[in-house]
């Protein structure tokens, strides 16, 4: 929120009122305008709009349903295809300043278990993005994300628990993996079995809202 002081026109009308004998509150003396807070997404291909248009991404549909509900906040999707968790932690701090968010919902790592990154890397990768968030006094959201099995059990099953337990750790929100309710349903999905469709674009917004709206302040 910002305060405009209007000072030439305040003192002109201040010295009015007293002319006139009235109080000087009989006239406006500050102008408030208040920016909308911003829900910062930093994210992946699954966030970044991959093969429709931006208009038709879950992040679009959400700004719209804030507005829908009354809530005065922005979206800003700062999602890249093919973005890792060093990636977003590079660009992080810049967006912290930048857009000084109210929450940052988190959707990565999905790219370092897909290139077999080590699992001490990204967890630490989205511990500090996690930190940096707080610190700028934003309420973080992580969304899980899982990987297929052929990495071998015990590469998969550390990569799945990293979500939770970083959850716990902090003591920030847990948004359920995106594609569970999708990844199987006809039409839900891109010809590369990876990429959530057009269609599925509705389904994630819910998920999302689901988890975001009560986080709203």
């Amino acid at each position: 929120m910002r305060f405009k002081y209007h000072w030439p026109k305040l003192l002109r009308k201040t010295g009015l009122a007293l002319l006139l004998g009235l109080p000087p509150a009989t006239f406006p003396m500050v102008t408030i305008a208040a920016d909308p807070a911003t829900v910062l997404i930093l994210g992946d291909s699954i966030s970044a709009a991959y093969n429709m248009e931006i208009s038709q991404s879950w992040p679009s549909l959400l700004q719209n349903r804030l507005e829908q509900h009354g809530h005065a906040y922005r979206v800003f999707n700062s999602s890249i295809t093919g973005d890792t968790t060093r990636g977003g932690l590079a660009r992080l701090p810049r967006l912290l300043e930048m857009h000084q968010p109210a929450v940052v919902l988190i959707e990565l790592g999905g790219n370092d278990g897909l290139r077999g990154l080590p699992i001490e890397e990204t967890r630490g990768n989205l511990s500090e993005m996690i930190e940096l968030s707080q610190a700028a006094g934003a309420t973080v959201i992580l969304a899980e994300m899982r990987i297929p099995p052929n990495y071998g059990q015990t590469y998969t099953d550390k990569f799945m628990a990293t979500y939770s337990l970083l959850t716990e750790q902090y003591g920030i929100v847990l948004l359920p993996f995106l594609l569970e309710s999708v990844a199987l349903e006809p039409g839900l999905m891109q010809a590369d079995g990876i990429h959530p469709s057009i269609e599925a674009q509705p389904v994630l917004a819910e998920k999302v809202w689901t988890v975001l709206e009560p986080e709203l302040k």
